[in-house]
């Protein structure tokens, strides 16, 4: 394979080819901007629209979470859920979620993600895994800053939480946000490079217990309410779209180039 179409498949999924007709249509829209832009401004271009789309999904997000909440809706589940996890607390189970979840914090997710795609990208002698990161870390520390300045909810009590305390905003769980959205990004560098489907599928299945489990931790902590973390997965999903599309359009208008 040479370099110019390295890491365009998964699997037998050609990366390049869009299968439907938004994609063909955005595709094409890609392809007329890369006569000027290059496919390098095609990324930039894409990942600017996708950020601001973005921000106002988390406005839009916002939103609708002040109305349910307000009409007692999903917040119903908060303090149950909240409760069940105060049940099962254990001091030695609480030792270990307590480590666990300082990996997905503002320190311990960005150095381990950064860590795993340094390694990736001195393998493919390339900056691409790198570059991907650090796209997605931006997108998804303004969307957590904006989902909090915006909506403004208190964290659980005090009472009902675990030490140590934590300060910010509630909404949406960064924790969660990150955690989703760099193991997702990592997963996606490494399936397009892993040859078997069984290899892919754990990779997979491994990213999302990942961002599964670092997003439970912190309704057993006590430091979010379910919904935060609920929320915080669904804009960090809309945000690996944002990235990896970017990056297939890339991918797409470089192949033409070539």
């Amino acid at each position: 394979m040479s370099p110019a179409t390295a890491g365009e498949s998964v699997g037998d999924r050609n990366l390049t080819t869009w299968r439907t007709a938004p994609g063909r249509r955005l595709a094409r829209w890609a392809l007329g901007i890369a006569r000027w832009a290059r496919p390098h401004g095609v990324v930039l271009i894409t990942l600017a629209v996708g950020l601001v789309l973005c921000g106002l999904f988390t406005l839009g997000a916002a939103q609708v979470y002040d109305e349910v909440t307000d009409v007692d809706g999903v917040a119903t589940l908060d303090r149950p859920v909240l409760e069940g996890a105060m049940a099962t607390r254990t001091p030695v189970l609480t030792s270990v979620v307590n480590a666990y979840t300082n990996l997905g914090g503002p320190v311990g997710m960005p150095v381990l993600a950064t860590t795993v795609l340094a390694l990736l990208a001195w393998r493919a002698r390339s900056w691409e895994p790198v570059l991907l990161g650090a796209a997605t870390a931006a997108g998804s520390l303004a969307m957590t800053v904006v989902g909090k300045a915006a909506v403004g909810r208190a964290r659980p009590p005090l009472t009902d939480a675990v030490p140590p305390f934590e300060t910010s905003f509630s909404f949406p769980s960064g924790h969660s946000l990150n955690a989703l959205a760099l193991s997702g990004i990592v997963v996606y560098v490494l399936v397009r490079r892993q040859a078997t489907a069984r290899a892919r599928m754990l990779t997979v299945v491994l990213g999302a217990a990942f961002a599964l489990t670092m997003g439970l931790t912190r309704v057993y902590l006590g430091h979010h309410w379910l919904t935060d973390v609920v929320v915080a997965w669904l804009l960090a999903l809309a945000w690996l779209v944002v990235v990896v599309t970017a990056h297939r359009l890339y991918l797409t208008t470089r192949r033409a180039r070539v």
